[in-house]
Formats: structure tokens, sequence, C-alpha cells
């Protein structure tokens, strides 16, 4: 019935939410593990969760933050925002909740093309595998590959970086080993860059450690293991396969440069860590935005827009990793509405998007394009997906969403 590409938190959630409303769903990823960035990707801290107040991203959202503190039962049970990761333990989390669910999973399998029947259905995907190239077909795709592969090649129309053709920088995470807990817990918080006396900048000063930079987040996982989500790398275009090449290279290089930075000026704390792991999956941050009936504009999150066909609430701010670029903030109790025809690209009837290639401008992109929004608009398309294929003939534009809506709050989905 259902087929989701992309196995990070929105197609972990599309694909448990699809098959919790009774459709046969596949979920197909490219690499041997659920998660995405949480995982793969190594980032060591979930984005807020609240608004100041509240929980804003419920439903299977909420499910997974709550089932993933288990891995860091030294982060407070009260804690709601930049609560750390453990990627072995969440790993764990979404291949536990996706069998529960039903759906079945099928790794290290990688969209190659998309075969049309129509202008505007998509019939099939060639997957290529060990088996070979291997046609799937369903009856609702949904696309969360993060950059909209699937919708890109079956011809919707996209956008990508910004009017001036500039991309988000990226990152590669990674961990050390054998840090001093005792010493981390002293001085972890003061190692941040919105401390003006952080080392990193005597660091940066000093001209020995070319490829670092003022960008750099550190949260301790577990005993002695802290990870990190430091350093950028300028402008990778994430659909160049030369060009993600050179970036996981580049971000091996970055590690190793932290590690080296850290032990000369943080010896007490870092002289015999190590780099235990760098991350399988590149840190993203701007790729293909897919358009939509619907483009969410920077404008709508200034003004905390709420929509009639809203599936979630997003508090996130304005996070744009570009120079120059300032963050934009809410106020506590603040959020805004996530469209559903955000999630349905123009001109194709039975796919769907969800998580990072969602319609947004590039601008509001900086605030949907991280995990627990890609986690809501990932349960809202699995569950629109069995509703197009009950209620419309595979149509995902024509579905009842006030029936969407209904059955997403039932499950727990916060929205106006």
């Amino acid at each position: 019935d259902v087929i989701v590409i992309g196995g990070g938190p929105a197609g972990c959630t599309a694909a448990i939410s699809a098959a919790r409303e009774g459709a046969k769903t596949l979920l197909i990823e490219a690499m041997g593990q659920l998660g995405g960035m949480g995982t793969a990707g190594m980032v060591p801290a979930w984005c807020p969760f609240s608004d100041g107040e509240k929980i804003i991203y419920r439903g299977l959202a909420e499910k997974i933050f709550e089932a993933s503190r288990k891995g860091v039962p030294h982060e407070r049970k009260q804690k709601l925002n930049w609560v750390n990761i453990n990627p072995e333990y969440l790993m764990q989390v979404y291949d536990r909740m996706v069998a529960e669910s039903g759906a079945k999973v099928l790794f290290f399998s990688r969209v190659a093309a998309v075969e049309m029947s129509a202008d505007d259905t998509v019939d099939a995907i060639i997957v290529a595998n060990k088996s070979g190239l291997v046609a799937f077909k369903a009856k609702v795709f949904i696309d969360a590959t993060g950059d909209g592969d699937v919708a890109t090649w079956a011809g919707a129309s996209f956008k990508k970086g910004g009017e001036d053709g500039i991309l988000q920088s990226s990152t590669l995470c990674f961990s050390f080993a054998n840090v001093d807990s005792y010493n981390y817990n002293l001085i972890g918080p003061s190692l941040h860059t919105s401390n003006k006396n952080s080392p990193i900048f005597d660091a940066i000063k000093s001209g020995k450690y070319p490829l670092i930079g003022r960008h750099f987040n550190s949260n301790l996982i577990g005993p002695d293991v802290v990870q990190f989500n430091a350093g950028h790398i300028d402008n990778v275009d994430s659909t160049d396969p030369w060009a993600t090449t050179r970036a996981m290279a580049t971000g091996r290089q970055i590690a190793e440069q932290y590690l080296e930075a850290l032990k000369e000026l943080q010896p007490k704390t870092f002289g015999s860590a190590f780099v235990v792991k760098t991350a399988s999956l590149l840190g993203v941050r701007d790729s293909r935005r897919i358009e939509g009936d619907y483009t969410f504009t920077f404008q709508d999150w200034l003004e905390r827009k709420t929509f009639e066909d809203e599936i979630g609430r997003n508090c996130y701010y304005i996070d744009v990793h570009k120079p120059g670029h300032k963050e934009t903030r809410y106020k506590k109790g603040e959020s805004h509405g996530i469209p559903y025809r955000c999630l349905t690209p123009k001109g194709m009837k039975n796919l769907l998007t969800a998580g990072r290639c969602i319609s947004t401008d590039e601008e509001a992109f900086g605030s949907l394009r991280v995990m627990p929004p890609c986690l809501v608009t990932g349960e809202a398309a699995g569950m629109a997906a069995v509703h197009a294929i009950k209620q419309t003939k595979n149509d995902v534009h024509k579905i009842d969403v006030g029936f969407l809506r209904k059955r997403l709050k039932e499950e727990g989905q916060y929205f106006l």
C-alpha cells in the first residue's frame, strides 16, 4: 500500500503511522540503521521539544523522545530542551517501534530511479541493492530522503539554497572517548562559543588549527564519552556525490583538529581522549525543498501563523548556518502551525514529502529542517497516505484534512 523512502526521523514516523492506520507498509533505507541524523549522523542532542512552557512536538515525536531518554539516564527527567542523545540506544528505539507497528524495513537499498505511469502518478521506484535493480510498486509513496530525491526524479519542482545559490554549511559530527567526565562537567558549558572566553577562540587565533571554527556544541552522552556537533564545511551540495565525498574526508580532518586543540588547551579534561567515532552520515542543513501546494515562508514564521490544515506545531528558532546570519527566536509559549499542504508536491498525485524536503522558503527552512518537526511531518504524511488510499483513489491532495486532523489528535498530536 505505502512505501516510505528514507529511514530518518520523518521516514520512521511515516512508516509507523501508515502501518498503524492499517496499511501494508515498506520502509526503504540506504544505510544499515534507522534514525538518520540522530543515529548515523551522530547529532548529540535533540533540538528543543518545548516552547518554554509545554511540549510542542507530540504524538509519535513525544513517544520517541521519551523512549530515547532511557539511553541517557544522567539527564534530568524534567529537561525538555537540548536533551542528550545516545545514538546506539536511539537506533534500538527506532528499530523496536517500527517493527512493533508492523511496517517492514529494507536496509542497504538506495532508490536509483522513479517510473511514472502518467504525468502525475508514481508507478514504481527502482531500488539498487545486493539483488541488483529491483522495482517496488505502491499505491502511495512518501519521500523522506531529506534531499527530495524521489519527488525530484518524479518531476516535481524544487528550490535549493538561497537566491544567491549558496547552501547552508554542513557538519560531520563526532565523538571523543576517555574524556575526564568530572572535569568536563565543570567546564563543559564554558566551551560553547556563546562564552566569549571559550578556549576555542584561542585555538582559532593560534592559526594551528585552520579547519576549526566558531560552531562548537558538545554533549556528555555517557561516562567519559563526549559527542560533538562542531565545525562547518561550507556550501556542500548534498545532491552531488563528489561534493559529499570531499566533505566526509574534510569532516574527519576537522574532528582530529578539534581533538588536538582541546588536548592542548584543556589537558585535564581531554589529555587522554581520542576520536572514537565520526558519523557515517554527513550533517546536511540545506538541500532541495520540494514545491508543495503551499510554501511556508519566513513571514508565516514571524506571524506565528495558524492554518486550517495544520498537522502540528513548531517553535524552533530560525537557525540558518551561513556567514553573518543572525538567529531569530520566539518568546515563551509561541509557535506556528505546519500546513498539510507543505507535504503535497504540486503535480504529483500519489506522492507525499516528509522531513527536511517539505515546501518552505530558505529562511523558514532553517526552523523546520530539524528532527522534532521532521518527526511530526512524518507522522502526518504516513497517516495521510492511508487516507488517500481509502478516500480518494490515492490522490493525496484530495483527502479529508478534517478527518486527518481528528485522527492525529486522537493519537496525541498537538495543534490549534
